[in-house]
């Protein structure tokens, strides 16, 4: 019996060593070395293009109505006829008129994960003459900054043409200073 639980032991012992922290410590080499900026967040000096943030004012381009927590990643799921959703898409459409900002309705929907980064380029035209406004640009200035952020679908296919908020107005914060 006690050579039974030695092997057990060392058993443990080495699948703990192998699988446990050599593989672990493989793949983050692995991702370190050929996918540095991907496997550290996607980080920028201004936070993650993976994550929404939170931008205020007619002066930055705003993403979808995700709340001001990342921790909280999750849509609520209103249906239309829900009240709450009723009175939080008309104060979301009031504050992009009082902006200048024409809504459409992915700027005034929270989007399925509660941190979406990306809006389409629709929603980033419907921003561009406050955006330019408020900055002191022209509107054809923005709109080339806007096109020149757009990606497309992926593999020419793939889902819909969308631009990355923090990247856009990373661009913006360039252009406009």
């Amino acid at each position: 019996m006690l050579v039974q639980l030695r092997r057990a032991v060392v058993v443990s012992v080495v699948f703990f060593v192998l699988v446990g922290l050599a593989y672990p410590a493989v793949e983050t080499g692995i991702a370190q070395a050929f996918f540095g900026h991907q496997a550290n967040g996607s980080l920028t000096a201004n936070g993650s293009t993976l994550v929404g943030q939170q931008w205020t004012g007619p002066k930055w381009f705003q993403g979808r109505d995700d709340p001001d927590n990342p921790a909280a990643t999750a849509s609520a799921n209103w249906g239309p006829r829900s009240e709450k959703f009723v009175k939080i898409a008309e104060a979301r459409i009031h504050l992009l008129r009082s902006e200048g900002i024409t809504p459409t309705a992915d700027l005034v929907t929270g989007s399925g994960s509660g941190v979406d980064p990306d809006i389409s380029p629709a929603d980033a035209y419907a921003q561009a003459h406050a955006v330019a406004k408020a900055n002191g640009l022209t509107v054809t200035r923005v709109d080339r900054l806007i096109a020149s952020q757009v990606v497309g679908p992926e593999l020419g296919f793939l889902g819909s043409s969308y631009i990355n908020v923090l990247g856009l107005n990373e661009a913006l914060a360039k252009l406009a200073h």
